[in-house]
């Protein structure tokens, strides 16, 4: 009898180890992955008081307001390989030109937060692309992508750009989940068009990251829940965190790459960005930026932002 309630015990114990795996796992797929989730990622402590809040960024802000409400904007449109329906907002430039850059923004966002970049680019004489990532802004997706399915759309865009805008000059800047896009497209199979890349504050993988939040959110080991979360992320979305890999993907870059990331990052460690330029191949450029936490370099270092990417541009070109 005792060995009988033993065996029953222990049965009860591992089916309710076994439910609150399965249950954590569908919490953190949906809170994470989920088109409609929210989560307050871990950014550490300082991370606001390293972005400058005074009358010059706020004339920056307006500035750049002002600008995109009063340019030419179109929408374009492509078909994803599994069937989603992706939207992109395009700028002209104010002269005929050849040169594009495509711009992908950050986990949560869309197209247009990515203002700022865009009318630096459109200053410098270039057509803009401003796609809104699956599962954000206007295009279709009820899942988030970090990048991985996202490379595959990016092709897309640049296919799109190549042949009805007959662009034959063509950058790609990232920032964040979207640096991380455009490292993980670098390792694609890319047409001569594009010329080279940029990526701000992206990370070496989904597995990393992601355990970095976990702990610093949490305090939860990875094993399992990262494991299992990873299967839920399978079975609903079609990728494993396995695959989300841009540290990886770089190792097979043959464009010139710029890596930027802030000294100060706590949501993306600084560590990652030099972990993945000592793995990307082909030319590449590092700058580590001083006194800027994620994302923050454009603000914090603006015109050395500008003065840099002019110089990896022509240097490009």
């Amino acid at each position: 009898m005792n060995k009988r309630r033993l065996i029953i015990t222990c049965g009860s114990i591992v089916a309710f180890f076994f439910i609150a795996i399965i249950a954590a796992s569908s919490y953190f797929y949906q809170i994470s992955i989920s088109r409609d989730g929210q989560v307050t990622l871990y950014s550490g402590e300082q991370e606001a008081a390293t972005t400058p809040v005074d009358a010059e960024v706020e004339r920056d802000k307006i500035s750049v307001e002002e600008w995109y409400k009063n340019q030419e904007k179109g929408s374009l449109e492509q078909t994803s390989f599994d069937g989603l329906k992706l939207k992109a907002t395009y700028i002209p430039s104010d002269q005929p030109s050849d040169k594009a850059v495509i711009l992908a923004h950050g986990y949560r966002r869309k197209g247009e937060d990515m203002k700022s970049y865009a009318k630096f680019y459109h200053d410098l004489g270039f057509q803009v692309l401003m796609p809104d990532a699956r599962g954000h802004g206007n295009s279709e997706g009820d899942y988030v992508g970090y990048g991985w399915h996202d490379r595959k759309d990016y092709l897309g865009w640049i296919k799109m750009l190549t042949k009805q805008a007959k662009v034959e000059h063509i950058f790609l800047h990232g920032v964040s989940m979207g640096g991380a896009t455009v490292l993980m497209t670098s390792g694609e199979e890319l047409p001569p068009e594009v010329k080279g890349i940029i990526e701000d504050s992206g990370f070496t993988s989904m597995t990393e990251e992601l355990a970095y939040q976990l702990k610093h959110l949490y305090q939860l080991p990875t094993f399992p829940l990262m494991q299992t979360t990873s299967w839920t992320t399978k079975l609903r979305a079609g990728y494993s965190f396995a695959e989300v890999s841009p540290i990886e993907q770089v190792k097979k870059n043959t464009r010139p790459l710029f890596i930027i990331h802030g000294d100060q990052d706590k949501l993306v460690p600084t560590e990652m960005a030099y972990r993945i330029f000592d793995a990307a191949q082909g030319e590449k450029q590092i700058w580590i930026v001083p006194g800027a936490g994620h994302t923050k370099s454009f603000t914090v270092a603006k015109e050395e932002y500008q003065k840099r990417i002019k110089n990896f541009i022509e240097q490009a070109l």
